[in-house]
Parts: structure tokens; sequence; C-alpha cells
């Protein structure tokens, strides 16, 4: 016979039934689903009442009867509510009541409502403090009845603040309150009913975005960010994205990602350490959500490779919105060091370090300003041309806009469709010459093999301009050069720098339409690719770690270095080093003079034992290459042996997080420009930028004018306060809404500084 369950009912309460009570303790009616507070209202509350209580119904947790006998309301009551949240869901208890026409406003509504406009109230809450349409309380001001108080005229020289509500919540305010929702629903749930909803599936939309007025909020000068994220197409591919259920919404996920990113907050665990409170205020929410939550969320939106199909959207548009930026490509490698115990990653070569150390290759496309395109992860990695062979050149041909026509190429033999850039791992004359021949593409490198020095008189000085509008003046000397073989080279375009050490540092380029400085300043611009990944490594933890899952590779038809032949490899140049060892120290004894008489017996014995180790090590060696000549080199991934197989790391949520920090980057770059019109170097933009991201700021919605004011507090001097105000300025003047609502962003700063200064006399 099965064992009936024992109610839990908390101490004090009354039962509705066996899982539902209610208390009533201090003016307050508090409902338990066994031990947990679900929902709370005041004791006059009749519409959250009726709300609650039919939807208890609803859902089938009690019944009418329940409802009924526990409250000692009528049948009817019950089933009035119950056909209304039926019919028109929980807004129909709060729709507010339509107003009966001109006799609302009595004598007496007209005196309150004279009183609120008389202390500064503004006309929105006005209306809702008396319970009478917004429109109906204009009508009367148009009409006369009401009058509005008139500003004092402000003085010369001087800023009105703009008006805000009447009592703005400060830091030490809004701790409290989230202290004291943490005995109830967890820190900082402000919004109980909201959450509720959202727990038995009744909020398909996820919470509103509601702002409230408030004061020194941390991180507040992120919100300055918003149009450039929205420039960079941050919100208008969200729908490639999956839909998200529950409280939070796929918006509100990707804009504490992105805000998360500027801040440096370069973990999820790291939000644990910050206040959700505060953070949710920049959102309009009452708080974001926990690290287990978020974890869930980003692994709902990595789901069926949508992060893949969202990055290629962005970086389309990204191209297309910079054609002139798009036609020239840098292409570089970035090793994503692993560290960890899950897989056995092969060992690549790091530069950075010197060392080869276990690790992923990504390939990167950026432009000549620095700022990322796209990116392709290779777990299996042959190296930069065969990811530009197989990868990169067939996404860039179906996506660089503005290219040239067959006939146009047709008609100019030295055009090309674009040009893409790199440094001496590319250089191949063989490669060269099939982008070339194939497909009219471009290319710029050093040479790795240059001949002899020129001579220095045909060096001249040249006026060098590098993409990001700097100018240069160095020594260049240029000459048509043949490099490769004779079936496989071609002739290319060298240009050669003279150095203040009488260095040549050679270049080489089949862009035979552009002149010789013009591929010199687009190599000489590829710093700003090492820029980035120095920049992004540092501040935004592009190589950190999202999750420690990993998945199988997928069938793939590239082949992988074969273990046996790689472990020949490594005995054979172990033998060669140990050979030329010996090599040279038996030639030094040979070349040395006879020693002394009483010395030359040890001198043959030396002599004697290093031929017979030089003779022994050239058997082995031999022995080696004829093993490795039986033996291929590199095997199809599924005739490597089990042992020898790997996984690569999960791409989905790293794609995801990548992706946000790209469109944060971008939008930095944006702010950083403008910026740099009142300050002399990037570098000090940059941190300029990154300061406001991570400064205090007060915000005040207006829902009657549709106005969100973010006031910024002044910043450590009057040039970074000169440079944020010019900044200020320009994001007026796009009228930027904030996402999901209708609320007008506005930017201002508590202080104005002054626009120049006045000597003394």
């Amino acid at each position: 016979m099965p064992q009936a369950l024992l109610p839990i009912i908390p101490a004090g309460a009354t039962p509705i039934n066996d899982v539902i009570s209610v208390v009533r303790e201090g003016g307050q009616w508090t409902y338990f689903c066994g031990v947990q507070p679900v929902f709370r209202h005041a004791d006059g509350d009749r519409r959250s009442f009726h709300m609650f209580t039919a939807q208890l119904c609803c859902q089938g947790v009690c019944t009418q009867a329940q409802v009924r006998r526990c409250f000692g309301v009528s049948k009817n009551s019950v089933l009035r509510s119950v056909a209304k949240y039926r019919q028109e869901g929980v807004e129909g208890f709060y729709r507010a009541r339509r107003g009966r026409g001109p006799s609302v406003m009595t004598a007496e509504v007209v005196g309150q409502a004279q009183q609120r406009l008389d202390l500064g109230r503004s006309r929105g809450e006005v209306a809702e403090e008396l319970g009478i349409r917004y429109d109906t309380l204009g009508k009367a001001i148009r009409q006369g009845r009401l009058r509005e108080p008139i500003p004092p005229p402000a003085e010369a020289g001087s800023r009105m603040p703009a008006p805000g509500p009447v009592a703005a919540s400060d830091k030490s305010a809004r701790s409290q309150a989230d202290a004291a929702a943490g005995e109830q629903m967890g820190l900082a749930c402000t919004r109980p009913a909201e959450r509720v909803l959202a727990a038995i599936g009744l909020l398909p939309g996820g919470a509103a975005t509601q702002f409230q007025s408030c004061r020194d909020v941390s991180y507040g000068g992120v919100l300055c960010a918003l149009p450039a994220l929205a420039e960079n197409g941050l919100f208008a591919h969200l729908a490639s994205l999956p839909v998200l259920s529950g409280y939070y919404r796929t918006l509100q996920v990707i804009l504490l990602l992105t805000y998360m990113a500027l801040c440096r907050i370069k973990a999820v665990e790291q939000l644990q350490y910050d206040a959700p409170g505060e953070l949710g205020k920049l959102m309009g929410l009452d708080r974001i959500p926990e690290v287990r939550c978020l974890r869930k969320k980003l692994s709902q939106l990595s789901r069926n490779e949508a992060p893949q199909r969202w990055a290629a959207v962005l970086s389309q548009q990204w191209m297309e919105q910079s054609p002139e930026l798009a036609g020239t490509l840098y292409a570089d490698g970035h090793v994503r060091l692993y560290h960890g115990r899950q897989t056995s990653l092969p060992r690549r070569y790091v530069a950075r370090q010197r060392l080869c150390l276990r690790g992923t290759t990504d390939y990167w496309i950026n432009d000549a300003l620095g700022q990322p395109f796209f990116s392709v992860e290779r777990p299996i990695d042959h190296g930069l041309l065969e990811a530009l062979r197989h990868d990169v050149v067939p996404r860039l041909l179906n996506e660089v806009p503005g290219q040239p026509t067959a006939e146009q190429l047709q008609a100019d033999p030295y055009r090309s469709r674009f040009v893409i850039v790199f440094d001496r791992e590319g250089y191949s004359p063989a490669f060269f010459r099939e982008m070339w021949q194939q497909h009219r593409i471009a290319c710029i490198t050093y040479h790795k093999y240059p001949k002899e020095p020129w001579p220095e008189s045909e060096f001249a000085e040249t006026q060098v301009r590098l993409h990001p509008g700097e100018v240069l003046s160095l020594k260049l000397a240029e000459r048509g050069s043949w490099i490769g073989d004779r079936r496989q080279g071609l002739w290319v375009r060298e240009v050669r720098k003279w150095t203040a050490t009488g260095h040549q540092v050679s270049l080489i380029s089949t862009a035979y339409g552009q002149l010789g400085t013009e591929n010199a300043g687009r190599l000489f611009s590829r710093w700003s690719q090492e820029n980035f990944f120095r920049y992004m490594m540092e501040h935004y933890a592009i190589d950190a770690l999202n999750e420690y899952r990993t998945e199988t590779i997928p069938g793939t038809s590239r082949p992988v270095v074969n273990p046996a032949w790689r472990q020949l490899d490594g005995q054979a140049r172990s033998l060669k080093a140990k050979l030329t060892q010996r090599q040279a120290r038996f030639a030094a004894l040979t070349l040395h003079p006879e020693p002394q008489p009483s010395e030359i017996e040890k001198w043959q014995r030396q002599k004697t034992d290093l031929r017979e180790q030089i003779e022994q090590l050239e058997y082995q060696l031999t022995g080696l290459k004829e093993q490795m000549k039986s033996t291929p080199r590199h095997l199809a991934w599924d005739e490597l042996p089990q042992e020898h197989k790997f996984q690569r790391l999960a791409p989905s949520r790293k794609r995801l997080t990548d992706t946000v920090k790209l469109v944060a980057y971008r939008a930095e770059t944006v702010l950083t420009m403008i910026v740099r019109e009142q300050l002399a170097h990037e570098d000090e933009a940059r941190a300029l930028i990154r300061d406001l991201f991570r400064s205090d700021a007060d915000l005040h919605p207006d829902e009657v004018a549709a106005v969100l004011t973010v006031r910024l507090h002044t910043l450590a001097n009057p040039r970074s306060n000169r440079a944020i105000q010019h900044l200020l300025e320009h994001l007026n003047a796009t009228e930027f809404t904030y996402p999901g609502t209708n609320l007008r962003l506005k930017y201002e700063l508590t202080a104005t500084p002054p626009t120049h200064h006045t000597a003394p006399s």
C-alpha cells in the first residue's frame, strides 16, 4: 500500500490544502508552497488577491471550493476571477479603469492636483497618484482649470538640471532593500510577482525592462556604450539566437555579457563579487542572474551552432559597413593555450613564449585598424596557408563587398579583388601564384629569402601613410623580382626599407595595381593586428576557458601527423644534433696543430674515439631515414590509433562570448576615436573610456517624456571632463532608445567643464 505524503505547512499558517497555505501578519498576506513563500500582497490589495487565487485554481494547485472555504468569499466572486484570468491573463486584473468623462475632475480632485503641481510633481506622477488619466489632466491644464508652475529663469552660463523623480534611491537604501528581499525570495529579488509567474511558466515575454530613479549606480558609465553597440549590430540580429524562457530574456543576457566585457568582469564566476542589484539597475531589472543561472542561459543560447550563425551575420554586416577597410584584410594565427586535463591537445609553437605548448589555433581576419571581422578555429592545424586555402579565402570570396566583376578584371590585368596581408609564415611563391591566377587575390608579406643587399644609392626618403592615418618618412627602394623556381615562381613587386643600422627589410607583393609605397603602408600596418591580440588577452580575456566540456572532432578529410613518423623524426633530429657536435670536435682536433710529443698518444686516441662515434651515429641515422621513408608522414583521422586521438574544446559557448567581446571591442574603438579628437594619444583615449565604463552614474527615467537621463559623475581632471563632454554631445545626437523600451537615452555630466581657460591678467 503506498504511503501518503504528510502535509508540510509552516507554523501559524492557515492551510488552503495540503500544499498551499497563507499567513496574515503585519498587514501583509503571504502565500506558501510547502515552507517556501511564493507570493505576497498587502491586506487591502484586492486585485492581487483575486489574481493569485484565480491563478492557483487555473493551474490546478487548489480548487475553487478550497479558496471559498479558506477566505470566506462568495462563489460568484471566485468564478468571475477565474473567468477574467482565463480570458485576459494577469494584465486583466491590473488594467487601469477608464474614466467617466469630465465628472472625474471634480473640485476636490482639481484642488488635490493643483497642490501636487505646485510642489513640482510631473503630470505623470500627479495622474498616477490621483488615479486619473494623463490625457484628462492635460486637458484640464489646457482649459486653464489647472496651472503648472513656471520655473525661474536660469542665470547666464548656468545649466538647469533635468527634472528627476521626487525620491531617488541611493546605494545605501538599495543595499538595505536588497538584503531585506534576500530573506524572502533571494538577494535583491524585489519583483517577486514576476518571478513567481516566470517560475510557473506564465511570463512568456520575460521580465519587463523597468528603470528606477537611482543615484550612484555602479558601472553606470557603461550605458554610454549602447549607441556604439547598436551601430555594430549587437541588437539587430538576436533573432538568430534561441529564444530563452523564464525571467531573463535573450536581450538581457546578451546585454549582461556585453556589460561584463566592457567593465572588465572577465569570467562569469567573477559576478559573485559584484552587487547583483546594482548591475540589475543598469538593465531595468531587480538583479542579474546568479552564476549558475547564467551558465544555464549560456548553454541554451549556444545550442545548434547558433553562435556561429550569429557571428557570421555580424561579420557580413561589419564588412558592408566599411567596404574600404574590407578591401585589405590581415590574417594571422593565435594559439589559445590549454592547461587542462580533459584532453591532450597537440603541441603548437607559441611565438610570444617561444615554446611548444598544448593549445588550439584560431586564425583571425582583421582590418587595417585592428578591428576583427571573424576567426576560424583549427583543432587540426597544418599552418596558415592551409587555413587560408580551405577556410578563409572561400568565405572572403563570398563576403567581401565591392569586388570587381569578371569584365572589370579582364579589362584591367593588374586589378585584384582584394588584398590579404600576413607574416613570413605564409611565404609561398606557389600560393601567391595560385591566389592570383585562380582568384585574382593579391598577397603582401615579408620576403623570406631576400637576395644580396641593394646599393644604398637606390633608396630615397618617401612619405608612407599607414591606415590609422599616421604618416612616416622611410627610406625605400623598389624593384621587380622573381621568386620561386621556374615552374612555380612568379614576378612580384619587391620593396625594401633601409633601417638605421643599414639592415634592409624586404617585402613582396602581388598587388600590381598599387604603388610600392601603398604596399609598404599596408604591410607596416600589421602592428594593429598584433596590438589587437595583446589588448584582447589583457583586457577581454580572449584566451579564457568558458567551459571545461570537450567534444569529439567531427569527421574530417584533413590528414594528421603520423605519431610513429613523429617519433622517428624526433630520434633522427637527436642523432643529427649529436653527429654534428662530434663532427665539429673531430674537425677541431684535425685542424689543430700537432700537440707536443708527450700528448700525441692522447690526441690520436681522442680522434679514434670520435671517428668510431661518428660512424656509429651515421649508421643509426641511415637506418632511421630508411624507416622514415617506409612510414607514412600523415594519416587520415580515421586511421589514427585510438590512443593518439584527441578531442576539441567545446566551441559554441566560447564562440558566443567571443562574439560579444568582439562587438564590445569595436564599440570601445568607436568611442575611443571620438574621444581621440580631444586627446593626443590613442592609449590615453582608451584608458579614459575604460575609466568611463567603470564609473558611477545617476539614472532618472521619465516615463511621460519617454527619456532616461544618465547623469555621469565628473572624472579626475578638467581635460578628461572636456573629452567626455565632447563624447556625450555625439551620443545625444544619435537619440538612441534603450533596447526593449521607448526611453530615449540622454547623457549629462554633473558639472560641465569649461571650454577654454582665461589667462590671468
